[in-house]
């Protein structure tokens, strides 16, 4: 391993917002610090992007949500894209999960504790029957990319922490998926 490498992988020093060349990469969602989800949410000056099947560990998380809810009820545009749980591709990966129709009954209740948290506050709310290859979370020039393995769950699976300055070409990939998938869900019902 070069030592340009070495840096790709290490984790920055100064927090979030810098423009140093970094990218961490994280074993499983599970590991990732609070303290990264806290920074990432709370750091957004402009706007926050989620696109999950559920993303219930979110939902269920009553310190991130009131920050979510904090940005939207400010000059923060958030936009939150969850699978709708009549969608194919929502069952299926529930089947791939091994977890059947837990997966439509988890994004069932994000978009509860979304709808009733998030949307009083202005978040606009989205339903996606899309494939997802990853789930995406990013604030500003910040972002973290949930793969998606066959037969794992999104908690087990690897995160990339990604810095839009140090990533331009990557980070606007992923931007235009989530642009591609907002365009084309729809609104979620109140």
């Amino acid at each position: 391993m070069t030592m340009s490498s070495r840096r790709a992988v290490r984790r920055p020093r100064g927090g979030f917002g810098r423009r140093e060349r970094a990218v961490q990469i994280y074993p499983r969602r599970s590991v990732v610090p609070r303290q990264v989800w806290r920074e990432l949410f709370g750091g957004a000056q402009r706007e926050i992007g989620i696109l999950v099947y559920a993303g219930e560990f979110l939902a269920r998380d009553d310190e991130l949500m009131r920050i979510v809810a904090t940005k939207a009820g400010g000059d923060v545009s958030v936009r939150i894209l969850l699978g709708d749980p009549e969608a194919p591709a929502v069952l299926r990966r529930g089947q791939d999960e091994g977890i059947g129709e837990e997966m439509a009954a988890m994004a069932r209740r994000a978009l509860v504790r979304h709808r009733s948290l998030l949307q009083p506050h202005g978040a606009q709310i989205r339903l996606h029957g899309t494939v997802l290859y990853d789930s995406l979370y990013w604030a500003d020039d910040e972002m973290l990319v949930n793969q998606h393995l066959f037969g794992i769950g999104a908690a087990d699976a690897p995160v990339t922490h990604l810095r839009h300055a140090a990533d331009r070409e990557l980070a606007a990939t992923y931007r235009r998926v989530f642009e591609r998938v907002w365009a084309s869900a729809s609104r979620a019902a109140d």
